[in-house]
C-alpha cells in the first residue's frame, strides 16, 4: 500500500475514533492491518484474504468487535484476563504510576518502589520454598531466564557440565529462542534451526493419546518414568532441570493423572535435578490455587509466571526463585550477567499490585476452587453427551473437549476425524460467528474463561457452545465427513 493511502486510512480511523467510541470503519482498519501488521502464528496471505476481526471494547467477560457483535471471551484474551475487562482501578493505578515515575531501570544499583513491593508480595503468596523474584517482560523471557539461571546455578556449584534441560513434547514455553526450544512444538522447531543445544524432550502425560490399556493412575506413573529414562540416557550428571506446565495449556489443556507430578517430583529429588513449573497460564488462580503446582504435588525450585499477574492489562513476567537457587546466586555467584531494560518496570508492577489486590479481596481464587470451577466441570460433563464430543474434562477454569466422528465406550476407542479436515477450525468458526470465543487445538476445543465469570455466565457460554456443536455437526455431515 502506498504511503499516501496509508495516511488517508490512518486519518480516517483516527477521525472515527474521535467522533464516537462505537463508530469504526472496519474495512479501513483491515486494509491498514494487512498492509503493515505482522501477526503472531499467522498465515498472512490467508488472513489478508479473509480480513481480521477488529476488537474494540471489553467489559467483564464480554468483548465487542467493530461490527458491534458481542462475544463471550472464553479464552480470557490469551489465558490472561483473569479479573475481566474494564477494571478501572487497574487503569487508575497505571495512570498514577505513569504520572509519578513512568520508567526507570533496575540496573546500576537502582530500584523502584512498585517492583520492591511486588517482589515481596509474590514471595508471600508463593509456596514457602521461594524467597526471590527476577522480573521480565513476558513468559517467554521468563523461560529464557530460567535456562540461563539453572545453568549458572550448577556452574556456581562447580558442576558446569549440568547443561541439559528436559521438557516435553507438545509443551509450550514461549516464542523466544530458548522458550521455543523448551517447548515441544514441532512446527516451531522447523523454523529457525531449533531447538538450541542442550534441550531434550520426552512424551507428554496425555492419557487419551497414550494410556491405552492402563488406568489413569498407572499411566501417570508410566509417563513420569519417561523422565527417568531420559535422565539415564543423557547422564544424571549432565541434567540441569526438568520443566513442565502443571496443566499443559496451548497443547490442548492436557490434565495429567494425579499420580504424575508426585512421581516426577520423586525422580527429580532422586537425581538432584531442579524442577521448574511453568505457571504462565496456571498461575494466579487459573486452576483454583495461587499457583497450579500447589495442587499437583510439586515442590518446584523455580516458577515462571506472566499473563495473570497483571490480568494482561500491562505486559509483565518473571521467575520466582527458590531458596537453594537464590542462595547460590546471591551469596556465591557474583554477577549474574542477564537482564532486560524493562525488568521490574514500575508501571507494570503497579498494575500487578492492584490486580493481586482484586484477586485477593474478591476471593476469586477461592470461588474458582469451590464454586465456578466445579460448575464449569459440570457444564463440560453435560457437553460430553453431545454426539460430536468424545470426552470432556476440566481443572479449575480451564476445560477441553475432543471432537470425534463416532463415540466409543472409553476415551481410547472413539473414532477420530482425519486431521487434514481441520474439524476443530470449522467448529471454531461457528463459535466466533455465534458469539463465543473457544480455541481449537487440532480437534480439541478448549476454554480458559476469566475468573470473574459467574455460574449464570458459564451456563450461557455452555449453551452457546452446544448450539455451535450442533452447527458443526450439521456442517460435517453435509460435507460427508460423518
Amino acid at each position: 500500500m502506498a504511503t499516501d493511502e496509508t495516511a488517508v486510512l490512518a486519518a480516517s480511523i483516527t477521525s472515527l475514533n474521535a467522533s464516537t467510541a462505537e463508530a469504526f470503519d472496519t474495512r479501513a482498519i483491515q486494509e491498514l492491518d494487512a498492509a503493515h501488521f505482522l501477526h503472531p502464528f499467522t498465515d498472512h496471505a490467508a488472513l489478508r484474504d479473509k480480513g481480521v476481526r477488529v476488537m474494540v471494547r471489553g467489559q467483564g467477560v464480554h468483548l465487542w468487535d467493530s461490527e458491534g457483535q458481542q462475544l463471550i471471551d472464553g479464552m480470557s484474551g490469551l489465558w490472561c484476563v483473569n479479573v475481566g475487562y474494564g477494571r478501572t482501578s487497574i487503569s487508575q493505578a497505571v495512570y498514577r504510576q505513569m504520572e509519578t515515575l513512568p520508567f526507570y531501570n533496575s540496573f546500576f544499583n537502582t530500584t523502584n518502589v512498585p517492583a520492591v513491593q511486588l517482589a515481596a508480595e509474590l514471595v508471600a503468596l508463593a509456596p514457602p520454598q521461594f524467597s526471590h523474584v527476577f522480573f521480565t517482560g513476558s513468559g517467554s523471557e521468563a523461560n529464557d531466564t530460567i535456562v540461563r539461571m539453572v545453568r549458572r546455578y550448577w556452574d556456581i556449584l562447580g558442576q558446569s557440565e549440568r547443561q541439559v534441560v528436559i521438557s516435553r513434547q507438545n509443551a509450550y514455553h514461549g516464542s523466544t529462542m530458548a522458550g521455543a526450544s523448551l517447548g515441544g512444538m514441532a512446527g516451531m522447531h522447523a523454523q529457525g534451526g531449533l531447538p538450541i543445544p542442550g534441550i531434550r524432550h520426552i512424551g507428554q502425560p496425555n492419557y487419551a493419546e497414550h494410556g491405552h490399556g492402563l488406568s489413569e493412575n498407572a499411566f501417570g506413573l508410566v509417563a513420569a518414568g519417561w523422565l527417568e529414562d531420559e535422565i539415564l540416557a543423557v547422564g544424571a550428571d549432565k541434567v540441569a532441570a526438568f520443566i513442565g506446565e502443571p496443566v499443559q495449556g496451548a497443547g490442548g489443556v492436557i490434565i495429567p493423572p494425579p499420580t504424575y507430578w508426585p512421581e516426577v517430583q520423586r525422580i527429580c529429588d532422586k537425581y538432584g535435578i531442579l524442577l521448574v513449573a511453568d505457571e504462565v497460564i496456571c498461575g494466579f488462580g487459573r486452576l483454583g490455587a495461587w499457583f497450579g503446582s500447589e495442587l499437583m504435588g510439586m515442590r518446584p525450585d523455580l516458577i515462571s509466571f506472566a499473563k495473570g499477574v497483571t490480568s494482561g492489562y500491562v505486559p509483565l513476567g518473571g521467575v520466582l526463585v527458590g531458596k537453594r537457587v537464590a542462595h547460590a546466586l546471591v551469596e556465591k555467584g557474583g554477577d549474574f550477567n542477564h537482564g532486560f531494560t524493562y525488568s521490574g518496570h514500575p508501571v507494570a508492577c503497579a498494575a500487578a499490585l492492584e490486580n493481586l489486590r482484586i484477586l485477593r479481596e474478591e476471593r476469586l481464587i477461592e470461588k474458582v476452587a469451590l464454586e465456578t470451577g466445579p460448575h464449569l466441570k459440570a457444564a463440560f460433563t453435560e457437553l460430553a453427551t453431545h454426539p460430536l464430543v468424545g470426552h470432556a474434562e476440566s481443572c479449575g477454569m480451564v476445560a477441553g473437549l475432543n471432537l470425534v466422528r463416532a463415540k466409543g465406550t472409553s476415551v481410547h476407542d472413539c473414532v477420530r476425524f482425519d486431521p487434514a479436515l481441520h474439524v476443530g477450525m470449522v467448529c471454531r468458526g461457528h463459535m466466533f460467528d455465534n458469539g463465543v470465543i473457544m480455541r481449537a487445538v487440532g480437534d480439541r476445543m478448549i476454554v480458559a474463561p476469566p475468573l470473574v465469570m459467574t455460574k449464570t455466565e458459564i451456563d450461557e457460554m455452555a449453551a452457546r457452545i452446544r448450539d455451535c456443536l450442533d452447527l458443526t455437526l450439521a456442517d460435517v455431515r453435509s460435507r460427508g465427513w460423518m
